[in-house]
């Protein structure tokens, strides 16, 4: 059974996630961050234009990175559906054709703070999926979220009650 589940104490959890549309050449990205007892902070919503999963998977990432630490935070677990973008920030590979994104990530990991990067299944990531899912239709650019609103709080509630989605995954 996978869900959310809050931080450590004394941590936040930053849950980011890209969404594309190939019909019609759509990217987008979003996220939500949250405190140890999994209350709102602050939430944002990005319309790409186009591009590939792999740049909004990334976009999203750095994203929650700027938001977590504009916020104060210091102690952060970013948490993203995409083993491909952990992989290219864990690897930096430069003649990848996002190194620039995967730099800039890179450049705010090394800020003075903590931060651990993890996967999570797409079921544990539910609000950040609605977010990025939901942004295809809006305006381009980055939109922060300060209070959520109805449609978001049902998300929120869901992971907030410890709802779980049954998942098969390979045992190593």
């Amino acid at each position: 059974m996978i869900g959310w589940e809050p931080p450590e104490p004394g941590w936040c959890c930053a849950n980011t996630d890209g969404s594309v549309i190939l019909p019609i050449q759509s990217s987008t990205a979003g996220g939500i961050i949250r405190d140890e007892a999994g209350r709102f902070r602050e939430a944002f919503s990005m319309n790409l234009g186009g591009g590939s999963i792999t740049h909004a998977e990334l976009m999203g990432v750095l994203q929650g990175l700027k938001c977590a630490w504009n916020l104060g935070i210091r102690k952060l677990e970013l948490r993203t559906d995409s083993r491909t973008a952990l992989a290219l920030v864990t690897t930096a590979a430069p003649r990848h054709p996002h190194y620039r994104s995967v730099i800039q990530i890179c450049r705010m990991l090394e800020r003075d703070w903590e931060v651990r990067l993890k996967h999570t299944f797409r079921e544990g990531n539910v609000v950040a999926n609605f977010l990025a899912a939901t942004e295809h239709h809006r305006p381009l650019g980055t939109h922060l979220i300060g209070s959520p609103c109805p449609e978001l709080c049902h998300w929120l509630m869901y992971d907030l009650v410890g709802s779980q989605t049954p998942r098969l995954v390979p045992v190593s």
